[in-house]
């Protein structure tokens, strides 16, 4: 193999496309730097492990899914920010199928880059709440309560874990009504 310069991005760009056309159990190192046209060895210079590998992954991820959904808010309030960002969501893990599966693969806590990565993309759900008069608690809870909804519906979907013939836009319609009903039921009420 001839000599090649690479960089971080490179490396975990080109894991995330592989994750996102086989699946994220299809990365290896190995196969990363088959892809790259480089010996294995030469990954240790810009991820230290599989481990660290997979780690990248999920934190781009995470970015991903925070670009996504703060771009699809852009100009939008109340139940229409969560409809937006619903879509928004279930798009980026149709788009990333890899990359959103390495999201739930290393535990958050105690690792403040991730920690971070989280907060934001909990940031941008609960700013879209804004119009809704929330106080910053109940913006906080209802923000991760819409993560956890459209993580859990994302999630079960991506990996056919919905096998009921009922249609599932309608289910996602359904959730994301939910969602926004108990939103208002949060919201003060203004006589």
């Amino acid at each position: 193999m001839s000599r090649r310069t690479l960089d971080t991005d490179q490396v975990v760009s080109s894991a995330a496309a592989l994750a996102d056309t086989e699946g994220l159990d299809a990365v290896t190192l190995t196969r990363v730097a088959e892809r790259l046209g480089v010996r294995q060895p030469a990954l240790y210079r810009h991820v230290d492990s599989y481990d660290g590998l997979i780690r990248a992954l999920g934190l781009r991820g995470r970015e991903i899914l925070a670009e996504c959904l703060s771009e699809a808010a852009v100009g939008l309030a109340g139940d229409d920010a969560v409809w937006a960002m619903g879509r928004a969501w279930r798009a980026m893990v149709q788009d990333h199928p890899g990359l959103y599966a390495a999201t739930d693969r290393f535990a958050c806590a105690g690792d403040g880059e991730l920690e971070a990565a989280v907060e934001r993309v909990v940031a941008v759900l609960g700013q879209a709440l804004t119009a809704y008069g929330l106080s910053d608690d109940d913006r906080v809870h209802a923000a991760r309560s819409m993560r956890s909804a459209f993580h859990g519906f994302a999630h079960l979907e991506s990996g056919d874990g919905h096998p009921h013939p009922v249609d599932l836009d309608d289910s996602f319609h359904r959730l994301v009504d939910l969602l926004c009903a108990g939103i208002q039921q949060m919201a003060p009420v203004v006589t």
